[in-house]
């Protein structure tokens, strides 16, 4: 069965310039739906339904753009949630994975490439005394769990409202849990984040609300904690940044309680800076893990921490497997992205991403639009409807979200690509001309919003 379906018109008229006109997705949708009979729903993760505007289907990716099927020419700050610190075609990367292609695939074996690929995230990443790729933050979410139970012989793995680690079952809990079901702020309920999660499932997990010092102080007292994790920036919700010492406290309050902490850089890493927010923040935990930006959108996963505590994988007893494990292909990508990461080249890119993030803060300002809008150079968030900056998750509740989704569809609309909760990720190819258009359609779209 196929459809064909004329593609509607271009609506970029040059590189860097938005026309404020309403796109089509037409295509995009009949072709989601055709090949819904084959792949669930028409996508291969959940997190890509729902969107406004239909989920989409893209031909190609080009700098900061992406071309969908219907030809419409989008300034993508979605950056492969948060992968493409580098764009979507860095020359670099790709020369470097077509040279290792030749040479080979896959060895079940080790490669010269994943020694390189070790060494730069040792020398790179302050925690880093030894690393273990994988090839998901969910896959060695896990493995820092294991190695935190078996070093302690503890069981209760301690994690933070808003905090995403990865989709099984033991870990997905409270990650966006509604304020009704989220009980009280001083004991919060673990709340599962799918249909099909049992309560055994939470057996060994705990929940508190983040950036709350005496919380973690008084929960870590109760003796039963093998691991700590939390995002060492609040960025799955949010860009939310650590509170005045909260980390250095966090590691103390970990180190008398004989817990292992955890810092999961998936976002951060690579985002917040070259060495991650352990870098920039100043603390160094016992594990680290790190994924999308690591490798600009391949597989490319890692654990890190700890002499003492990686090498349990070889001495102590403790699994970790994986056959895709530092597949030579993935791993000159990384090696290619890692030496694009020069801190000139974040400078450069720094400067553009904070003009971007003033821009729209002003431009919603002057629309008469109420908004917090904050983070980081690289990945800031956006959220309606808040009087303050918010402290943790319990404040991101009160955002206005619907009215943020409408804003996001009226940037689509204008060929912006935005995540919906509010999330913006910034890449090296976002160039000066594409903040300018990017501003003045925020600028279109608040003027939309406003009059609503």
């Amino acid at each position: 069965m196929s459809t064909s379906i004329t593609k509607s018109p271009q609506k970029i008229a040059s590189r860097g310039t938005v026309l404020e006109t309403s796109l089509s997705f037409d295509r995009s949708a009949a072709l989601i739906a055709e090949n819904a009979e084959h792949i669930a729903g028409g996508v291969n993760s959940n997190f890509r339904i729902g969107m406004a505007g239909g989920p989409l289907v893209f031909d190609r990716g080009e700098g900061p753009y992406l071309i969908d099927a219907d030809g419409n020419r989008l300034i993508d700050y979605y950056c492969g949630m948060g992968a493409m610190i580098l764009g979507h075609t860095p020359a670099s990367v790709q020369t470097a994975v077509k040279e290792q292609v030749e040479k080979g695939i896959l060895y079940a074996g080790q490669s010269e490439i994943e020694f390189e690929a070790a060494r730069i995230l040792c020398e790179r990443i302050p925690s880093a005394e030894r690393i273990r790729f994988g090839s998901s933050g969910s896959e060695v979410a896990q493995a820092a769990f294991r190695l935190a139970r078996a070093a302690t012989g503890k069981r209760i793995i301690l994690k933070f409202e808003g905090h995403y680690h990865g989709w099984f079952d033991n870990i997905l809990w409270s990650t966006a849990p509604g304020a009704e079901a989220a009980g009280l702020p001083d004991a919060p309920v673990l709340v599962p984040g799918s249909k099909g999660q049992a309560p055994a499932d939470a057996a060994g997990l705990a929940v508190i609300g983040w950036n709350d010092l005496a919380r973690l102080e008084a929960r870590l007292a109760k003796g039963d904690v093998a691991g700590v994790i939390m995002e060492a920036a609040m960025c799955n919700q949010g860009a939310i940044a650590p509170a005045q010492d909260y980390l250095e406290g966090a590691l103390a309050a970990c180190r008398r309680h004989g817990a292992i902490l955890i810092f999961d850089e998936v976002i951060t890493g690579f985002r917040l800076g070259r060495s991650g927010a352990q870098g920039r923040f100043g603390v160094s935990p016992d594990l680290s893990i790190f994924a999308k930006a690591i490798a600009n959108g391949f597989p490319v996963a890692a654990i890190a921490g700890r002499a003492d505590l990686l090498e349990m994988f070889v001495t102590g007893g403790v699994l970790h497997g994986g056959t895709f494990n530092a597949q030579p292909v993935t791993m000159a990508a990384m090696v290619a992205t890692q030496n694009a990461l020069t801190p000139e080249q974040y400078e450069s890119a720094s400067g553009r991403g904070v003009r971007l993030r003033d821009g729209i803060a002003d431009i919603l300002q002057e629309a008469g639009v109420k908004a917090q809008v904050g983070g980081f150079e690289l990945m800031f968030h956006v959220g309606f409807g808040l009087d303050a900056p918010a402290h943790d998750y319990r404040d991101l509740l009160r955002s206005d979200k619907a009215l943020y989704v409408k804003f996001a569809h009226a940037l689509l609309k204008r060929g912006v690509r935005v995540l919906e909760r509010g999330a913006w990720f910034v890449s090296f190819a976002h160039d000066d001309a594409v903040i300018d258009a990017t501003l003045e359609a925020v600028r279109g779209a608040a003027r939309e919003i406003a009059a609503t």
